[in-house]
This record gives structure tokens, C-alpha cells and sequence, in this order.
């Protein structure tokens, strides 16, 4: 066999097992959202909730799962899905593993625009949703103007986003000692990360972004893959660097801010769901779909976790992300050091 039919055997290969790695994540979803929905507070049998989600349940049943279970199952699915393609595309395009949008100020920037709406506004809702999600793009702006040299380095966007997420935590700080405690109670939890409450009016907007930037990251993810290899080789396979950079991030930024928008800064899915996926999928590529599987199943069980944990009261789901994110996050560091890449 040639070398070319080698290569593209073991192309074929990985192919298939980043297809059933995508498969065997879905069935997870499907498996965790029918716990989620059946069991803890509120308890419908599996029959019951499979005959409603069918158009055959009773008002009771209709109530528990269309109206309070259903859209927090989908809201937290969508929501990892968001965080986990985002991270992967900060990731895979900044060529660091500290490139998270939880990490480099991005969901930060959609933090400060919602608590200033909160407590400075007494807003609430949708409009603090949309604020968020300027809140992030804005922020993005800002830290891609700050580190653009001619062009706009992984490295060096990782310490500008560091620097602001500094800025704007003090913002938050402040904003928060200026507060009435009720008012600063519904920004904290907020600030958590919380799938609290969230019901259809959370969903549907954004289901729809999601809907509009998936896509357009489906398109993108070739060029994804050229720029892994560097400018040099990517401008001479003909790609576009910059513009192609700047799509990419403005999808990835869009992605985190509609999920932070939708559920508050969710601490650290992003940050984990890349590394597992690419672990997982094994086929040399940035695993968009297998990191948003792992996102949404992180999510998702977390969250069925926060609500039902024996002994304790219904947590935020930001509690438990970031009660796992955060040794992931200094054991990152540790190994950085070690390799002499700290900085």
C-alpha cells in the first residue's frame, strides 16, 4: 500500500471514531436528559414524561415537564454546546490551553454589563440577557484593538485578556459594594452562573443564535485546521489569515457571550470541554462537535447534580463547574511552569 493510502486509512479511522465518540455523547445527552426530566424534585415516571413529551399528558404532568423541566434541560444542552465550541475555537486558533473565554475576560465583559444593569438599572430579564451579550462583544473589541501588532498573536491575546478580566472584576467588585443586599443577591447569583428559573422565553433566543453561528462555525472549521499550522503555511495554501481569524473569533466570542447571556458565566466548561473532546475524538483535528457534546453533557449533569444533591439546598450549576474547573485550571498552571511555558 502506498503512503497516500496509509495516510488516508488513518484519516478514515479517526474519522469513525470521532463519529462514534459524537454518537456515543449524544446518547449521553439523551440518557441524562431523561434522568433530568423523570427524576428529583417533581418526580414523573419515565412512561409518564416519554406519553407527555408526546402530546399525550395530563395538565399536571404538561405543567412539571413542558413548563419547569423541559426548557432547563434545554437551556442547559444549548448552553454547553456554546461554551464547549467556544472554547475549542480559543483553543485550537490561539494555540493555548488557557484560551478560554471564562478565562481571557469574555464572559467577564457580559459579567459587568449585567450586574451595571442590575444594580445600577434595576433591570432584569431579557434586556440584561441582550446587555450581557453586547457586554461580551464589546469586551472582545476592545481586547483585539489592544493586542492587534500587525496581526494578533495567541500569546499576547491571552495577557490583554487577562489584564481586562482584571479591570472589569474590579468594576464588578464595586458595582457590588454599591448595592442594596437583595439587589446584589440577584447579581451574585446571576454572577454564579445559574439555570435557575430558566424557561422558554431563556431558550428560545438562544436556540436561535445557536441556530445562526453553528453553521457558520461548520464553515469556518476548515480554515480552522490550515491555521493550526501557522500564518506562513496558511497564507500559502491560499487562506485569508486575518479575515479568517477575525470570523473565527467573533463566532467564538458570539457563542460564549449568548451562553453567558442565557445563563450567566458557567465557570470553566469552556476551559474543560475542549481539552476532553480532542482527548476523546483522537483524529488530530480541533473537535468542535465532540467538545459542544462534552460542554452539554457537563452541563447538563451538573446541573441535575446541583439540584439533587442529598442534604443540600438547590445550587447554582456555576458552583459545581468551577468546583471541578478550578484544580483542572492551577494544574494547567503547575505544568506550564514545569515546562518552562509560564511566562
Amino acid at each position: 500500500m502506498t503512503g497516500a493510502g496509509v495516510v488516508a486509512r488513518g484519516r478514515a479511522r479517526s474519522r469513525r471514531r470521532s463519529n462514534l465518540v459524537a454518537l456515543a455523547l449524544a446518547a449521553v445527552l439523551v440518557v441524562g436528559a431523561a434522568v433530568a426530566l423523570s427524576l428529583g424534585r417533581g418526580f414523573v415516571p419515565l412512561d409518564d414524561v416519554l406519553s407527555t413529551l408526546a402530546g399525550q399528558g395530563s395538565r399536571s404532568t404538561n405543567y412539571v415537564i413542558l413548563d419547569l423541566k423541559l426548557p432547563r434541560v434545554l437551556a442547559a444542552v444549548l448552553v454547553g454546546l456554546a461554551f464547549g465550541v467556544s472554547g475549542a475555537i480559543f483553543q485550537t486558533l490561539l494555540g493555548n490551553p488557557l484560551a478560554s473565554p471564562d478565562v481571557i475576560g469574555i464572559s467577564t465583559g457580559a459579567s459587568a454589563a449585567a450586574v451595571l444593569c442590575i444594580v445600577a438599572f434595576g433591570l432584569s430579564g431579557t434586556v440584561v440577557s441582550v446587555v450581557a451579550l453586547a457586554g461580551a462583544l464589546a469586551t472582545a473589541a476592545v481586547m483585539y484593538l489592544l493586542t492587534w501588532r500587525g496581526g494578533v498573536t495567541g500569546a499576547r491575546l491571552v495577557l490583554v485578556g487577562i489584564g481586562v478580566a482584571a479591570i472589569l472584576l474590579g468594576v464588578v467588585s464595586y458595582l457590588m459594594t454599591r448595592a442594596q443586599v437583595a439587589t446584589a443577591q440577584d447579581a451574585l447569583v446571576w454572577l454564579t452562573g445559574s439555570l435557575n428559573g430558566r424557561g422558554w422565553d431563556d431558550v428560545w433566543p438562544l436556540a436561535v443564535l445557536l441556530a445562526l453561528l453553528l453553521p457558520a462555525v461548520a464553515a469556518l472549521s476548515r480554515v480552522l485546521n490550515v491555521l493550526r499550522m501557522g500564518d506562513d503555511s496558511a497564507k500559502g495554501l491560499g487562506v485569508s489569515v486575518e479575515p479568517s481569524r477575525l470570523a473565527l473569533l467573533v463566532c467564538a466570542v458570539a457563542l460564549a457571550g449568548a451562553a453567558t447571556a442565557a445563563a450567566g458565566p458557567v465557570a470553566f466548561v469552556a476551559l474543560l470541554a475542549a481539552p476532553i473532546g480532542r482527548r476523546l475524538a483522537r483524529d488530530g483535528t480541533p473537535a468542535l462537535l465532540v467538545s459542544g457534546l462534552v460542554g452539554a453533557a457537563v452541563v447538563l449533569l451538573a446541573d441535575f447534580a446541583a439540584q439533587n444533591l442529598p442534604g443540600l439546598p438547590q445550587y447554582p450549576v456555576g458552583v459545581l463547574t468551577g468546583s471541578v474547573g478550578a484544580p483542572y485550571l492551577l494544574w494547567l498552571l503547575a505544568r506550564a511552569n514545569r515546562t518552562g511555558k509560564g511566562g
